[in-house]
């Protein structure tokens, strides 16, 4: 019986938490590059936009790193931003000028980058698959920064 269990496609092995925490990460990663473009395209703040233009590099970048691993252990990964997350785009999508700049350093700066962070370190602290555990870790700290450099950018926008 055993060796039946040993010969389990990787995704049938991997515990839950794990593949929600990949699932779940590749959702934010995909909400996060659509909502700093629509940032670029939006915003006429330079702070605005060059942070955006971060975001929209550096989760790219993770999004990538994620499908690969997700790729190795054979999960299937969503491969845009929730409905929920869509639906907080398009509203933030009819705002313009400042309240654009705001909301948008609110929602999916901080917020987001609160929420993603919190999500990464209980990964990185206790994911059971080593990979999965080793990709929060490496990634938790380019998370950090963003939520620094959000708390910034939404400081140096005034009320």
């Amino acid at each position: 019986m055993a060796l039946f269990t040993s010969l389990a496609p990787a995704a049938d092995r991997m515990v839950r938490s794990d593949r929600n925490f990949m699932e779940q990460a590749a959702q934010n990663g995909h909400a996060e590059v659509e909502a700093a473009k629509l940032a670029q395209s939006k915003s006429a703040n330079q702070k605005v936009k060059d942070f955006a233009a971060r975001m929209e590099q550096d989760h790219t970048k993770t999004n990538e790193e994620l499908a690969t691993l997700a790729s190795s252990k054979n999960v299937k990964l969503p491969t845009e931003p929730s409905a929920v997350q869509k639906s907080k785009a398009k509203a933030m999508g009819t705002l313009d000028g400042e309240r654009f700049d705001r909301q948008y350093a609110d929602e999916m700066g901080i917020k987001a980058h609160e929420d993603t962070v919190k999500m990464f370190r209980k990964a990185a602290d206790g994911a059971k698959d080593a990979d999965v555990k080793a990709f929060a870790a490496k990634t938790l700290p380019a998370l950090e920064e963003h939520l620094k450099m959000s708390r910034d950018l939404r400081a140096s926008l005034g009320k």
